[in-house]
């Protein structure tokens, strides 16, 4: 493997976390399930973001799942008897599963849902986590705990009413639909839709346009975008943005007609 490529194996092989070039990418490795999530791939998906936030070279993630029949199906609700059926085991493991969608929200680079066909509970959740999310035409999005009875906190909840809106939002939770990927685009639940054939190549585009751009900028566009912003943290990033040696090269580049080379310094 060469100095521009990276793989790492968490949870037993269920989660993938790996760069090429300056694209990372962590893989839900559990097709014969759906990649449905487990309790050590909630924790996996923790460490797998913590390596690719450490490794300098990553500007941009990718989401995928392995397979063709889902993103992420949602929790393994085979688990449910064993991890979530007292108060003390559903305290574990909100705190694991919790931490992993958290971990992705706070994810100080810019990351990307590629969803191709079930995307639901646990799965929709690491979607809205995500800052863009392109699905292919055979997606189908949608949070499914109303016929599970399964309470849903304010955070992720919240997640989704920034993205959609309170209306769009209760259709969402209250019937507990599938919705097709034409309709999840119209509601606003995902950035593009694109034929099945084409979603690899419209990801791998997009994250090498974001890759290419100045990342001092972007972290602080994220930073700015994400609700409940703290002022001062974006500001001070702004001005890094402006002392950058990177701004410098973006002026030069721009005056000599060439594209910039961007270091993130």
């Amino acid at each position: 493997m060469s100095a521009a490529e990276m793989r790492q194996e968490l949870a037993g092989g269920l989660i993938v976390a790996s760069r090429t070039g300056a694209v990372g990418h962590v893989l839900f490795n559990r097709p014969e399930k759906r990649n449905a999530m487990s309790l050590a791939m909630w924790q996996g998906l923790t460490d797998a973001l913590a390596q690719l936030a450490a490794d300098d070279a990553v500007r941009v993630v990718v989401l995928s799942g392995a397979g063709d029949r889902a993103f992420v199906s949602g929790a393994d609700i085979s688990e449910f008897e064993s991890q979530r059926a007292s108060e003390a085991a559903i305290a574990d493991y909100n705190r694991v599963s919790e931490g992993a969608d958290r971990a992705l929200w706070a994810f100080p680079k810019p990351t990307i849902a590629m969803i191709r066909g079930f995307c639901v509970g646990g799965g929709m959740g690491l979607a809205l986590a995500c800052d863009m999310r392109i699905a292919a035409e055979d997606a189908r999005l949608g949070i499914t705990a109303a016929r599970m009875g399964l309470g849903y906190g304010v955070e992720g909840i919240r997640k989704l009413v920034d993205l959609v809106g309170p209306s769009v939002a209760a259709e969402v939770m209250f019937t507990a639909s599938l919705f097709p990927a034409a309709e999840a685009r119209a509601m606003g639940l995902v950035n593009r839709v694109v034929p099945v054939e084409a979603l690899a190549a419209t990801v791998d585009e997009l994250a090498g346009r974001i890759a290419g751009n100045a990342p001092l900028t972007v972290t602080a566009a994220k930073a700015a975008i994400r609700p409940g912003s703290d002022v001062a943290a974006v500001e001070a990033l702004v001005k890094a943005c402006y002392d950058s040696a990177d701004y410098a090269e973006g002026r030069r580049a721009f005056m000599e007609k060439r594209a910039p080379v961007f270091r993130g310094v």
